[in-house]
């Protein structure tokens, strides 16, 4: 069977702006794959665990391609619970496509295509799915790569930046990435705690949460 011909369960496709990463501010064409196996407490994507369709690859990137956008982010849900994902970046690196891929970090980064932008999150103790942490995916991250750490409480920023300082991530990857809980924590909070420590971490807000009303979807 070609890779064309393989299949993934879809829960959207959408054109918005990326409201996160290093790439926050610039259209982006999102493809949000259907399951995941995480319960973090915070997460703003239920819908996405069991709702879907089943869709040829080659569909997916037409649909893609069809918006004359040169980048892509593949989220979820869980994106790499799909084996079927991997030939999709693939896939859409080959139609020339930048493409961002956003995963927990609980599931195995290194068999991604190397062109693949990854944003990986380290889930802190507020998530209440720290012990999912896929800790050897670390020594796969490169210059290409980010790193996410969502903060609800000064123990999450103390955890987040023991991480950081312990496998040096700063250097590993092209970002790190410091974001609130969205209505958990004052962001505040964590600027003025990131700039007292010198942190060399990027500090992030949900764009997309302050353009549109924060449980919109299909941005």
């Amino acid at each position: 069977m070609a890779d064309r011909d393989l299949k993934l369960t879809i829960n959207e496709i959408y054109f918005s702006v990326q409201g996160e990463s290093t790439w926050a501010g610039l259209p982006c064409v999102f493809v949000r794959l259907t399951f995941c196996d995480l319960r973090c407490t915070y997460c703003d994507t239920e819908y996405a665990f069991y709702e879907g369709k089943k869709q040829p690859l080659g569909e997916i990137v037409e649909a893609v391609v069809g918006y004359d956008c040169s980048l892509v982010e593949i989220t979820g849900g869980e994106p790499l619970l799909q084996k079927n994902v991997l030939p999709l970046m693939t896939l859409l690196a080959d139609a020339g496509r930048t493409v961002l891929l956003e995963t927990s970090g609980a599931h195995d980064i290194s068999q991604v295509d190397p062109r693949i932008h990854r944003i990986m999150d380290l889930k802190t103790p507020g998530s209440g799915e720290v012990e999912r942490n896929l800790l050897s995916n670390i020594a796969h991250l490169t210059e290409r790569d980010e790193v996410k750490c969502v903060i609800g409480s000064r123990e999450d920023y103390e955890w987040s930046r023991e991480k950081l300082r312990e496998h040096r991530l700063a250097e590993r990857c092209r970002a790190v990435l410091f974001s609130p809980i969205f209505g958990r924590i004052d962001p505040r909070e964590i600027v003025e705690w990131i700039l007292e420590d010198k942190l060399p971490v990027r500090f992030q807000l949900q764009m997309h949460k302050f353009i549109w009303t924060p449980t919109q979807r299909g941005v």
